[in-house]
Formats: C-alpha cells, sequence, structure tokens
C-alpha cells in the first residue's frame, strides 16, 4: 500500500514538472503541430544530469589526484632536504676536521653559557649529567643517523660526530623541559587573574646589549634546533620572572582580618564605601613584610593611609602597606619577599593598630585574597620559579 502511494507521488510530480508539450510551427503558410512527450523531456532531462554527475566524479578525482602528488612533491622535497642536510655534514666533516671540532666547541660554550643564563650554574651542575644522559639515549634519529654515516665515511671524526648528535639531542631535551615549565608558569599566573603573554612582555621589556651573534667557520651551521630553544627559554624565563614578582607572601604575622575588600560602612560616617584592601589586626609596632620582590617606589606619608609604603614588582602590580607605626626602607630600595618594610601602627585615618594592605594593577585596587589564598600547587610553581631566578642572577 505505501509502496503504491509513494510510485503514486513520484508518478504525480513527474507528471507536473514533465507534461506533454505541443509546439506550433507556421512554414510557407502551413502550420505544423510537434508534439514533445513527458517520457522524452524526462529521458533528455536524464541524460543533463548524467551528463552533469560524471563531470562532478571526474574534477573530484583530478583534485584527489593532484592533491595527492602535491603531497608526494613535499614529501619528496623534504626527504630531499634531509638528504642535503647529511650529506653537507659528511663534507664538513670531510674537509676539516679541525674546523668541525671548533665549532662544536663553540656551540658546546653555547649551550653552557645559555643553560647557566636562564636556569643557574648549580641546577647546572647538578643536571649535567642525567639530562646529557638522557639526551644521549633519547637521541634524534635524524642525529643518530647522521653520526654512524660520518663514522663510517670519515672514521677520524666519529668521537666528533657523537658529539654533535649529543649536543642536538641535549637541545631537543632542554627545549621539552622549558616548554613545560612555561606551560605550568602561565597556568599559575592565569590563576591570579592576570594575563599571561602580558606579564611575559613586561618582564621581557627591560633588556639591551650589544648584538653579539655566535659566529662559525662555516663548517658547521647553528641547528635550527638551537634558535628553537633560545626562544622557548626566553619565554620560560620572561613568564617564571613575572611569577616570582606577583604578591603571594603574607604582609603580616599577624593572621586576624578585620575587614575584607569591598564595600563596608566606613567607622568614622556610617556611610557606605569601598575599601579598597584587606585589614589586618596584630601588636603594635610588629613586623610588616613585602608580599613579594620588588623596588620601594613610596616610603611617606599618604593622605588617609598615614606612614605608607609602596612596593613595585613590574607588570603594573604594585602593593601598599598603610598606617604604619615606623617605616624602615628607602624609595629606589629593593627589597625581597618576606624582607620587613616597618611595624604595624595606627597612622592616618585608622581606629586602632593594624595593616591596610592594597594590591593595584594599572593603578587599580585588585581584591588581594586570590593572591594571598593561591593553592598549594600555584605556590609551589611560584617557589621553584622564584630558586630559579634567584640561582640565575648570583
Amino acid at each position: 500500500m505505501r509502496i503504491s502511494m509513494v510510485r503514486k507521488r513520484v508518478t504525480d510530480t513527474l507528471a507536473q514538472w514533465f507534461p506533454d508539450r505541443e509546439f506550433f510551427m507556421r512554414s510557407q503558410g502551413q502550420i505544423k503541430f510537434v508534439k514533445v512527450s513527458a517520457r522524452l523531456q524526462m529521458a533528455v532531462a536524464g541524460a543533463i544530469a548524467a551528463a552533469l554527475l560524471l563531470w562532478l566524479l571526474v574534477t573530484l578525482a583530478m583534485l584527489v589526484s593532484q592533491y595527492s602528488i602535491s603531497a608526494e612533491r613535499l614529501a619528496l622535497v623534504a626527504k630531499q632536504a634531509q638528504v642535503e642536510s647529511s650529506a653537507s655534514r659528511v663534507a664538513a666533516y670531510r674537509s676539516s676536521v679541525n674546523e668541525v671540532a671548533a665549532d662544536l666547541e663553540k656551540r658546546q660554550a653555547f649551550l653552557e653559557d645559555i643553560v647557566t643564563s636562564y636556569i643557574g650554574e648549580q641546577a647546572a651542575s647538578e643536571d649535567a649529567t642525567t639530562v646529557v644522559g638522557d639526551a644521549t639515549k633519547g637521541s634524534s634519529d635524524e642525529a643518530a643517523k647522521t653520526a654512524k654515516k660520518i663514522s663510517a665515511m670519515v672514521p677520524e671524526a666519529a668521537g666528533l660526530a657523537r658529539m654533535e648528535a649529543r649536543q642536538i639531542a641535549f637541545v631537543e631535551q632542554l627545549t621539552k623541559a622549558a616548554a613545560v615549565r612555561a606551560s605550568a608558569a602561565e597556568q599559575a599566573i592565569r590563576k591570579f587573574g592576570l594575563n599571561p603573554d602580558s606579564v611575559a612582555r613586561a618582564s621581557a621589556s627591560a633588556q639591551g646589549g650589544p648584538f653579539i651573534p655566535l659566529k662559525s667557520s662555516g663548517a658547521l651551521r647553528l641547528d635550527r634546533r638551537f634558535t628553537t630553544l633560545g626562544q622557548t627559554l626566553a619565554r620560560m624565563d620572561a613568564l617564571e620572572r613575572g611569577l616570582v614578582a606577583i604578591p603571594s607572601g603574607a604582609p603580616a604575622l599577624a593572621p586576624a582580618i578585620t575587614s575584607g575588600f569591598g564595600y563596608r560602612r566606613d567607622p568614622f560616617t556610617g556611610a557606605a564605601a569601598l575599601h579598597s584592601g584587606i585589614d589586618f589586626k596584630g601588636a603594635h609596632g610588629s613586623s610588616i613584610l613585602a608580599a613579594a620582590q620588588g623596588k620601594i617606589v613610596f616610603a611617606g606619608v599618604k593622605n588617609g593611609y598615614g606612614n605608607c609604603v609602596e612596593v613595585s614588582h613590574g607588570n603594573g602590580l604594585v602593593t601598599r602597606y598603610a598606617h604604619l607605626s615606623s617605616i624602615g626602607v628607602r624609595i629606589g630600595q629593593k627589597v625581597d619577599k618576606g624582607e620587613r618594610l616597618g611595624g604595624m601602627g595606627s597612622t592616618g585615618r585608622s581606629t586602632g593598630t593594624h595593616l591596610h594592605f592594597e594590591v593595584r594593577h594599572n593603578d587599580r585596587a585588585m581584591n588581594p585574597r586570590p593572591f594571598l589564598e593561591a593553592n598549594r600547587d600555584v605556590l609551589k610553581i611560584q617557589a621553584v620559579a622564584e630558586q630559579r631566578t634567584d640561582d640565575a642572577t648570583r
């Protein structure tokens, strides 16, 4: 029943699309009738549709074939470049072993310098044996194959070839480690509510010095992986230095918080007012501590705040410590995290001994709680970054 109904609908639809048509033709006073049946119309339409479908299939097949040929060409070009690179290395070793040895020594000095600069001498000396050993085991196939080829064709350069393979593998290993560290620092910065890219740019902006490129005698070119390593380490360093400068240390030894961030009833007028920080209650003269390393940008009396100290941590971050009984720092002085800034007091617009603590970003007050209540994972990443940056600058 259903099949017959479907057939009837199809037949009715085709009848509407292709009705019998009659054409009148007049020639030399005579009228002729030409009738085009529905069946003929459907046959012509079917032939046209079949031709279009065939054209589409042929076009699609040509596109697939062209794509396949392009992919094969790209693979061939990459393979040829790899072969040429391997051949050029063999030629370089064969032409002058002494020049190759000099280049490898320069690259080794470059590696040692970059590791010392970004990781620190102590960390580098402790991890060097382990990392190099791991790098040797995980050497890339390309470097290993090239080393074998050189050893077979230029036996006197076998040791240098193995050294080059180990250097490249070490670079790859170090690049991966730096990328992991950079990613961890980026995630930690986001948890403080800050933009990692902005923090990295601000941390990397204060740099300079003459341009002294790594020169080579020409026997070996500086592998692109060395460039990638330098870029990855630079981003890791900028992110970790920015992370270290984010205030997360307790600004006072007193744990009692008497007033939080946000709108509250003003203690003097009773009217609703914005409280731009957190108040810590404690003993008169108890130590007020820097929440992060930074530079003193204000130390004196500020209207409403009394005796006040402000520490700039870079990236637009400033911490403010107000109502102090005494100030123990001066403008321009650099302070470390946890260093004493002064004593707790009740100067300025205050009803009793306490510390008013603010965190400001680009001169806008932020809630200090996310900075002071960062989870252990974030603090651990920050502590590791702080240890590394301290070692690297000593």
